[in-house]
């Protein structure tokens, strides 16, 4: 299915009727204070599945999923996720793996807020948001941006100006362009590095980077095998 920017896949406190696997997009896993303020703690793409939740146990989820950039997904119903979890095959083994990937990822972003800069978040943000895509260009709102790093609108906007005019990236009619990636790399803190290593040690980034990860092909072939099964009965 396809899936516009925008879209809320789910809100704090609902249960998950189904898992997504991205292919070519994006999904932002956000947490909402009382006044409405939503901060972003991790992000999925192409190498993992937002849904993780399912399978620790059938309770509702405490966050908020937004897709970020428009994109295809396979959509798995929660039963099924399940289902093959418990039989303890492929899908179980690259699960775990994701877990502790995206575990890292949200340890290093706590870090990454609290240590540095504005412009040092927004590089690693881009960085690690167009790995997933395989492209240096990505359509995203100051106001999207902003909610998605909790902070000011401002703040984004003064942090992509100064990289614009460094020469690193392009800003502009909600488009963001990398010029210089070794110079975005360069200009960027530890963490992008520390995830990126997380990443290609649990994952396989020969299939992430550019393409469909294995877990999405792995969501792919139960969702596939659950259709089928429903046109047999």
């Amino acid at each position: 299915m396809e899936y516009s920017a925008g879209t809320v896949l789910c809100e704090p406190d609902a249960r998950l009727g189904h898992a997504y696997f991205p292919i070519d997009s994006i999904i932002s896993i956000q947490r909402v204070t009382v006044d409405g303020a939503s901060t972003e703690v991790a992000s999925v793409g192409n190498e993992g599945v937002f849904g993780v939740d399912l399978v620790m146990g059938d309770e509702p989820t405490g966050s908020r999923a937004v897709v970020l950039s428009r994109g295809l997904m396979y959509r798995l119903r929660s039963d099924i996720l399940i289902e093959e979890f418990h039989r303890g095959g492929a899908m179980q083994y690259l699960m775990l793996r994701y877990m502790r990937a995206l575990l890292a990822l949200v340890a290093q972003g706590a870090v990454c807020n609290q240590r540095h800069s504005i412009d040092q978040q927004l590089c690693r943000w881009i960085l690690l948001t167009l790995d997933r895509l395989g492209s240096e260009e990505l359509a995203m709102t100051h106001e999207l941006l902003a909610n998605t790093l909790g902070v000011r609108r401002e703040g984004v906007t003064e942090a992509a100006r100064r990289l614009q005019n460094a020469g690193l990236i392009s800003y502009r009619r909600g488009r963001i362009r990398v010029l210089d990636r070794h110079g975005l790399v360069a200009s960027c803190c530890e963490c992008y590095g520390t995830v990126r290593r997380e990443y290609d040690r649990l994952l396989d980034p020969d299939a992430y980077l550019l393409h469909q990860g294995p877990l999405a092909a792995a969501g792919r072939d139960c969702a596939r095998r659950e259709r089928s099964e429903r046109i047999l009965a």
